[in-house]
This record gives structure tokens, sequence and C-alpha cells, in this order.
């Protein structure tokens, strides 16, 4: 049986993305495929404008949402919501919202080297830093330290970064993604499905199942 390719389409400011992914990861264990899915990170930038060392984020939020009041309820809601899911926003941690263009870079970086499990813990890895520890994961060091705290080498990820590798391939990513119809995220394919925002664990667990049927025809 072919394992099924699940690609996910985000971007790393994204909280439904954070979501959405633990939500997926939690529907794998539920669906309890006999052969583990295959999950392809796609990056998508929410802000391919912003400047690379990043905004602060009462500014930046105030100015897209209209007021920082009406930022603060929207950080509220999507915090219970990020509580359902078993992740943590502490919003009051993050001073920045940071350009993700080396966030991505480094995803690119991580599934070069074909270690899927390292290369998952890192995606997740990346939110925890930004959304819970308030890092900023727009400096290389930050992004680094997370790639050799899951097993990735130290001194390959910083020479990738440093020396501007994949940085064509996440531009052209982005557009393909685009051109693909990708109009937001999160934005999860499973086989040949496609589900749009953070879905409930039921209906990805469902979707798993029936590519996975699928699959093995």
């Amino acid at each position: 049986m072919k394992p099924v390719v699940i690609e996910v389409t985000s971007d790393f400011i994204c909280p439904w993305c954070w979501i959405g992914h633990r939500q997926l990861r939690q529907a794998i264990e539920k669906a309890n495929a006999k052969t583990v899915p295959k999950i392809r990170y796609v990056p998508y930038e929410l802000n391919p404008s912003m400047p690379a060392e990043g905004m602060n984020r009462r500014i930046y939020r105030s100015t897209k949402f209209g007021s920082w009041a009406r930022s603060m309820a929207m950080d509220a809601d999507v915090t219970i919501a990020g509580q359902r899911a078993g992740v943590v926003f502490h919003y009051d941690k993050v001073e920045m919202t940071p350009n993700t263009r080396l966030a991505h870079r480094l995803m690119y970086f991580a599934q070069l080297q074909d270690e899927s499990e390292k290369t998952d813990a890192l995606f997740d890895s990346i939110f925890v830093a930004y959304f819970s520890e308030g890092r900023d994961i727009g400096k290389p060091d930050v992004l680094i330290e997370l790639a050799e705290a899951v097993g990735f080498d130290e001194k390959l990820a910083r020479s990738f970064l440093e020396g501007g590798q994949g940085n064509s391939e996440v531009v052209k990513s982005e557009l393909m993604a685009q051109e693909g119809g990708v109009r937001s995220v999160p934005n999860i394919s499973i086989g040949d499905y496609r589900v749009v925002g953070a879905q409930p664990v039921d209906v990805l667990a469902d979707l798993l199942h029936e590519a996975a049927t699928e699959s093995a025809v």
C-alpha cells in the first residue's frame, strides 16, 4: 500500500495553521492507518513584503485590523480554540510580527534531509517558539537553535540559511500553490481531497480513511 500524501500549506504567523496541524496529527493517530502518511510542508507567506527585521506586532495588527482592541479580541478567541486543540498561545509574550521567509527556507532544508520525524518536530517547534514563547522566528539564530534541538546538524542548517539557499525554491513553491488555487491558509490536501481552515479531527480522520482506501485499490 502506498502512503497517503498530505500537503500542508501554511505560514508560521497563522495561529489557525498551528491548530490545523495539531488536529491533523491527532487525526493521523485516530485513523491508525497501516501505512504512515507522508507529509509535505508547502510555504505560503501571508506577508511577503514584511521587512526582514519584522514589525512591532501591536502596530502591525492595529493597522491591519483597525484597532488593537479588535486584535486582542481575535487573540482571545484563537487562544480558546488552541486550548481545545492542545496548543498554548501566550500573546502577551509576542512583541514582533516576523518575516517568515527564513523559517520557510529552514523547512525546505529540513525536507531535503528526508528526516520526516525531525521535520514534523521542527515545524511544530517553530510555532511553539513564536506563539508560546514569544521568540522572534525571523532571526536565524533562533531558527538554527530550533533545528539543532530536534536533531538537525547545526552547521549545515546555519550554512544553508546564511548562504541564501532555498530562497528561490520557497518563492517557486508559493507561486505554484497560488496557481493551484490556494488563497488562504491552512490549506491541507489529503490524497485527492483538499480542505481549507483548521478542520475538526473527525473530518480529517475520515478523509485519511477515504484516501487510504483509494490508494489501496
